[in-house]
């Protein structure tokens, strides 16, 4: 079972950057478990790809969503901070919202501020409802939680449509409504992230998408600007693709793979990575 958000507001009082791998079904989250890292992002764009398989535009409903936190939270150690999209709807849905993703374990739910359908915080066509009914979301979602202590990460859309300066007008009205981390999506340069981390008091979120709007930095460029957590959503579902393209290639061309030249997980490795000493163990204990 993942641990608590108090493991994770503890992390977030302590010094230094928090590096966060994007999840996005239960092997990249057994991966990421084994490793240390201070969190696990649970990632919306590599959820619906994997488990729908379709693109990240407003398709997948809170069904969808919360059962997959709760399977990965099942399964890890780690804070889970999970994309919640929208909320799923008006106020009372995000109210909902939020008590399902304490339910399932959730440290952290991250709602956004996009006009419903949603799409992926780096692809084009992306609208925002107005700052007044965001903050309302925001209200709600503090509201819900109760005495829990899940964080409620607020995150603005608004800087690719609007501009800069209203994603900060938004981020201070989202701060005020009692966000506790503040997730200004989609700075185009590194003097923008610099100009947001100078503006910004609670911690803040950095998107880090290979080909995406924001530029890649290092954890050290992002520590000096002001930053606190980092999420890599698409790095792993990117490196997999890429895996499995190549792997899939070899077969079609060779029907073999001989000669496949990509590292692959041991086989006995990966049968212990998804808990199959238990099985074995349970097996020998009840053999005749």
């Amino acid at each position: 079972m993942a641990a608590t958000a108090g493991a994770l507001r503890a992390r977030l009082a302590a010094p230094g950057l928090i590096t966060a791998p994007g999840v996005y079904d239960m092997i990249s989250a057994r991966i990421a478990d084994r490793m240390g890292f201070p969190a696990l992002y649970m990632t919306g764009f590599g959820v619906v790809a994997s488990h729908l398989g379709l693109p990240d535009a407003g398709l997948a409903t809170y069904t969808d969503m919360v059962g997959r936190v709760s399977q990965i939270c099942n399964i890890t150690q780690t804070p889970l901070i999970a994309d919640a999209d929208t909320g799923y709807g008006g106020l009372l849905n995000v109210a909902h919202t939020v008590r399902g993703y304490i339910k399932a374990g959730a440290a952290a739910l991250q709602i956004e501020d996009q006009e419903f359908p949603k799409k992926c915080g780096h692809t084009p066509g992306r609208r925002v409802i107005a700052c007044e009914d965001m903050v309302k979301k925001i209200r709600v979602a503090v509201e819900a939680r109760g005495a829990d202590d899940i964080l409620i990460i607020a995150r603005t859309d608004a800087r690719t449509a609007h501009g800069l300066d209203e994603a900060l007008r938004r981020a201070d009205a989202y701060a005020k409504s009692g966000a506790d981390i503040l997730f200004v999506e989609s700075p185009e340069s590194e003097q923008e992230m610099e100009k947001i981390c100078a503006r910004c008091e609670l911690p803040l979120m950095a998107n880090m998408v290979e080909g995406g709007r924001t530029p890649v930095l290092s954890a050290q460029q992002l520590e000096q600007l002001g930053y606190k957590i980092a999420i890599f959503p698409a790095t792993g579902f990117l490196a997999a693709s890429a895996a499995l393209e190549s792997i899939y290639q070899t077969l079609k061309r060779d029907g073999s793979s001989t000669k496949v030249t990509v590292p692959l997980y041991g086989f006995s490795e990966f049968a212990r990575l998804m808990g199959f000493e238990e099985v074995w163990n349970f097996d020998q204990r009840h053999a005749d």
